[in-house]
């Protein structure tokens, strides 16, 4: 985990303010957190059907290139999107009682 929070160390430290993936402001996110144009669609695909807000689009971003960062990766794989929808998912699961 501490090589994850070096990764996003570096990464914000010319950005005042921020020192991780979660304090990314919303106007970064397109910048930090490219995806491919088949992870667009596995996107767009959850939102639809889990019936996510614009604001959850980025909290799944910055999900996934957290979970790029503790895997040491560059770039937001497939895998890491996916992961990160389906935390999303068993959170909505989890404030619905069910």
């Amino acid at each position: 985990m501490q090589i994850a929070r070096d990764i996003q160390s570096k990464r914000y430290e010319d950005k005042n303010g921020v020192h991780c993936n979660a304090q990314m402001p919303s106007n970064q996110v397109k910048d930090i957190c490219p995806i491919t144009d088949a992870g667009t669609q596995l996107l767009k695909t959850a939102m639809q059907r889990l019936n996510l807000s614009a604001r959850a689009y980025d909290r799944i971003l910055k999900v996934s290139r957290t979970i790029a960062d503790l895997e040491k990766s560059e770039d937001i794989k497939m895998e890491h999107l996916a992961e990160a929808i389906q935390y999303r998912s068993l959170d909505r699961e989890n404030w619905s009682g069910q």
